[in-house]
């Protein structure tokens, strides 16, 4: 199983700023991510909070549980060292996914905790990062030997 979760705000995509996040909503997302997992014959446990928490939780449950985690932490990427040290502490391959290219946008953005911890980064592709980070994940696991 692959979790896939998502930091705060993005149960607003398709309302909050359509010019940089798009018109899609997170339940394309999860459209989306559903149906590429079934082409790459993958099961994923796809979530979303608003909560640090919440989130820093879910990352500790994927110890044992998950062969990886694909995460779009959204703001606590830039101020979550909690996170990042969660992610660190379950030694799981990680692909982090930005919807906006962070490095085209405000200075403090520039900055991502989670992606010195993750395995690979996929920012500004829209939507898309999602897919591409799942055949990513796919092409990990496999030469892991992850079942």
């Amino acid at each position: 199983m692959i979790a896939v979760l998502n930091g705060p705000n993005l149960n607003l995509l398709g309302t909050r700023q359509p010019e940089i996040y798009g018109a899609e909503t997170l339940d394309d997302v999860e459209a989306l991510c559903a149906e590429t997992a079934e082409q790459l014959g993958l099961a994923i446990d796809f979530r979303q909070t608003n909560g640090e928490g919440e989130l820093v939780t879910w990352v500790q449950e994927c110890r044992g549980r998950a062969a990886g985690i694909i995460i779009n932490p959204a703001a606590y990427s830039h101020t979550s060292i909690a996170l990042m040290d969660a992610l660190k502490a379950v030694d799981l391959p990680i692909v982090e996914v930005h919807i906006s290219n962070i490095h085209r946008r405000e200075e403090f953005r520039h900055l991502s905790y989670v992606s010195k911890v993750a395995t690979g980064v996929i920012a500004g592709l829209g939507i898309r990062g999602y897919a591409l980070a799942l055949r990513a994940m796919a092409d990990i696991v496999a030469a892991e030997g992850e079942p």
